[in-house]
């Protein structure tokens, strides 16, 4: 049976700042300090080394409010579980939100009788910050949490943490909604789950099935960059964190689970669905004009031969092409279609300059974020600017098809006008690929690495010294502080504010 971690085993914790909400210090979560660089990567993902006897690799919380009557039969029942079966050492560790019952005194003697147990005491609410809380402060390398209620049949959590050990992924979660789970739970639930998913896939593009099954796991050293990043201290904390790690290209593993509902759950799913929707507005609006900076979240390159260049040709270049022509082609329609509505108010030669302009500036902006992969507010303007020069070109060459059209035909067809205005657009189009890549989104393979704010336009390259230290050594060296932490526990950006919980 694991033993209680002594401060001679307990891996390093990596600096952190000090979370908002009140936490008493315990010799499990080390103090944390803050550091202000940030690393370009993640390190490429690697198998956790063999820990000492007794050292926890995993942490599992178990977020409570008022939980006095399933506490201590969640937290033996596990505890019992994993003794028995879990071949790595582990801790449990109750987050209490702020209960006003018998809860705090219960994960209090919980934490007494059994080594492996840490009792944490919040003094607000909200599970989105409980779990923040404890897992920037603990020093495990592998995080995960469960509902107490035990809803999800434990036979999953070694299949839901094994591929995070292995280095093989970022996150896992357990879905409901895979085709092998098998779930009890009523009508309204099944629907209400199923209809916020498919908002999810509609709305942020998200591929992930499940995003509120309480039932998921983390790395430490992904978590201590994602985690600052993510706003909501609720329920819609899940969600977001994937959301965020899905669009900065992290793994995340899916297990399906066996799910018994339960019908005394204290969740109150008008208001909580109702603070999803707003969390999903936010998140979209931000991915729109690129105001995340998932830059600090994207890893280095494995040894999958798809991921090598081949000589001689661009990096990025299919993609590119692909990219590109997609949203051409939306752009030309959308450019016809104002034309064309404009073109009942208004002159040919005006209605043209309008419709072009305004599918110009929206052509730049998705060319910026989707086939180019620039993120972030930096240089947006100087793109615009670039990208109306390019528009600038494109309105020559169709404006002066249309002055050809009319000196050629005074009475052309609206068919007609709009056919050569047509072909103008798709040679402007080639020419506007050309100029894009090269002038406007240009190739900075050659340029410094943007280590500050993260607002920047994306991925930077990494240095040699930068490759050479994530590849060979599997370290981050700590600019500021000196020290050399390993991959687990690497240095940690700021930590974001958290929000009042209304709930």
């Amino acid at each position: 049976m694991p033993t209680e971690p002594s401060a001679a085993t307990a891996p390093h914790a990596a600096p952190h700042p000090a979370p908002r909400a009140t936490v008493p210090a315990h010799p499990a979560y080390p103090a944390h300090s803050v550091h202000s660089a940030h690393p370009v990567a993640l390190p490429a993902r690697r198998h956790l080394t063999a820990q000492p006897a007794g050292t926890p690799v995993l942490d599992v919380t178990i977020p409570v409010y008022n939980e006095e009557r399933d506490l201590e039969r969640c937290v033996r029942r596990l505890h019992e579980y994993l003794a028995r079966t879990f071949p790595y050492g582990f801790r449990i560790t109750v987050a209490d939100n702020a209960s006003t019952d018998s809860t705090p005194a219960i994960s209090g003697r919980l934490e007494r009788e059994i080594s492996e147990v840490r009792a944490f005491r919040l003094e607000e609410k909200g599970r989105g910050r409980a779990l923040r809380t404890v897992w920037s402060a603990s020093d495990a390398p592998v995080l995960a949490y469960m509902d107490v209620d035990l809803s999800t049949d434990l036979n999953a959590l070694l299949p839901l943490v094994a591929p995070l050990i292995s280095g093989h992924s970022d996150l896992a979660i357990g879905s409901r909604l895979a085709r092998s789970s098998r779930v009890v739970r009523g009508a309204k639930r099944e629907f209400i789950s199923r209809t916020y998913n498919l908002i999810l896939r509609g709305s942020l593009a998200a591929r992930f099935s499940d995003a509120q099954c309480g039932f998921k796991a983390i790395r430490r050293d992904v978590a201590q960059r994602l985690l600052p990043m993510v706003e909501d201290t609720g329920w819609f904390f899940d969600t977001e964190m994937l959301v965020l790690a899905e669009r900065a290209g992290l793994r995340i593993h899916e297990v399906p689970v066996d799910w018994v509902d339960d019908p005394a759950s204290t969740v109150h799913i008008v208001s909580t669905a109702m603070d999803d929707l707003r969390g999903v507005w936010r998140i979209g609006r931000a991915l729109a004009v690129g105001a995340l900076p998932l830059d600090r979240l994207s890893r280095p390159f494995g040894d999958d031969p798809r991921d090598r260049q081949l000589s001689g040709v661009p990096g990025g270049l299919a993609r590119q092409l692909v990219g590109f022509c997609v949203i051409g082609a939306l752009s030309t329609l959308f450019y016809l279609a104002l034309y064309s509505l404009s073109r009942t108010v208004m002159g040919p030669q005006l209605a043209n300059a309008v419709a072009l302009l305004v599918s110009a500036v929206a052509n730049t902006s998705a060319n910026r974020r989707l086939t180019f992969g620039v993120r972030g507010r930096d240089r947006a303007v100087r793109h615009q600017a670039q990208g109306l020069v390019v528009f600038a070109i494109g309105l020559a060459l169709t404006s002066g098809s249309l002055a050809a059209l009319d000196a050629a035909n005074a009475d052309a067809a609206h068919s007609t006008e709009v056919a050569v205005l047509l072909a103008a657009n798709l040679a402007a189009t080639v020419l506007r690929f050309l100029l894009f890549r090269a002038w406007v989104f240009p190739d900075r393979a050659g340029s410094a690495p943007d280590t500050g704010s993260g607002s920047g336009s994306g991925p930077g390259p990494e240095t040699a010294a930068d490759t050479a230290t994530y590849t060979a050594a599997g370290t981050t060296a700590d600019t500021a502080s000196g020290t050399t932490a390993d991959t687990a526990t690497e240095s940690t950006p700021h930590h974001a504010e958290p929000k009042d919980d209304a709930r």
